[in-house]
């Protein structure tokens, strides 16, 4: 009989042994933080413990709070419990947790994507025996291009739009998606202009070491005509508002994994939709959960039904465990409030 390391409450994921939560969405004494989006990062918390490249992040959006920090594949012995945190290649400094107790391994992903961006810390497989994980796109429907694909469609859209005289405003979450962006277009292209949410954020990795292209906050006074031909990052509930307004004749986009379906690309009721998701898509949630050599497989956040199902279909033993983790619209709306 598997034991379990990990227990699923009212306040989050629980270790017993070690009398710690993983993303809990109650307040709690001591939380291990996979990353900094506002769905797992939350306020409250009496103790926090996250990745060394998490937490000045989590510090910029929670203020004051107590924060350890520890490095990818230190072993550290909580209680009875033994945890390390390993690359989820989500976005910057996030991890999944290892937890390890009486020899059983489990292992939570909270969000992750399997291909290498080139700016993040790249997804590392863990061993274990149980894997708690997300499947945000756990439907055979999502699937992503390569990056450079991606990438090469988004920049010969801004160079379009440039050469007609149009500014191109491009939605993209503040923390994560917007940087990985930045680090594809071509600058020589135009100016890139960016909402404060975005700028604020980047101003922090940037004091970090990550490599961002120079950009330019839109302040109060910033005078569109000043900047022909730009690219402007703002959060997706910053467009269509006064402030992108400002700008004129407009070219809009998002970048996002549900681009894939055509129903949410005319709901957002933008010119185009690049497909470009910080989540893995369904080959990349197989090959990781097959990877961890898992018997056990819990899903939480997505398809999780339709997923679990899957999984039981091929071999494994799969459940589906309901959680309070949001999405990118509540980091959108959280990361646009803050600026």
């Amino acid at each position: 009989m598997t034991q379990r390391v990990l227990t699923f409450t009212e306040r989050g994921i629980y270790c017993p042994a070690g009398d710690f939560y993983i993303d809990p969405w109650r307040p709690v004494d001591r939380a291990l933080i996979t990353h900094g989006h506002a769905d797992h990062a939350r306020e409250g918390h009496a103790r926090y413990l996250a990745t060394e490249a998490a937490a000045p992040v989590m510090r910029y959006r929670l203020g004051e709070i107590d924060l350890e920090t520890i490095r990818y594949g230190e072993t550290r012995r909580i209680g009875d419990a033994t945890v390390s945190f390993h690359p989820a290649g989500h976005i910057p400094g996030s991890a999944q947790v290892r937890v390890e107790v009486g020899g059983e391994v489990w292992v939570v992903s909270g969000d992750y994507k399997t291909e290498k961006d080139g700016f993040c810390e790249d997804f590392e497989p863990v061993t274990c025996h149980s894997f708690i994980t997300e499947c945000t796109f756990g439907l055979p429907v999502f699937t992503w291009e390569s990056q450079a694909t991606v990438a090469e469609e988004i920049n010969t859209w801004w160079a379009k739009n440039a050469a007609e005289g149009r500014t191109s405003m491009l939605g993209a979450y503040s923390l994560g998606k917007a940087q990985r962006l930045l680090a594809l277009v071509d600058p020589s292209i135009g100016p890139v202009l960016t909402h404060g949410a975005v700028e604020g954020t980047n101003g922090v990795l940037r004091a970090q070491g990550y490599n961002l292209p120079d950009t330019t906050q839109v302040l109060p006074d910033t005078d569109a005509k000043n900047y022909k031909g730009a690219l402007v990052l703002a959060p997706p509930s910053a467009l269509g508002t006064p402030w992108a307004r400002r700008f004129g004749q407009v070219s809009a986009a998002f970048a996002s994994g549900w681009m894939r379906l055509r129903g949410v690309r005319r709901r957002r009721a933008g010119d185009r939709g690049f497909v470009l998701s910080d989540h893995a898509d369904w080959d990349g949630l197989i090959g990781a959960i097959r990877e961890t050599g898992a018997e056990n497989v819990y899903c939480t956040h997505g398809y999780t039904d339709i997923f679990a199902r899957w999984l039981k279909s091929e071999g494994w033993n799969a459940e589906v465990v309901p959680t309070e983790f949001g999405g990118e619209e509540d980091e959108d709306r959280a990361a646009t409030e803050a600026a």
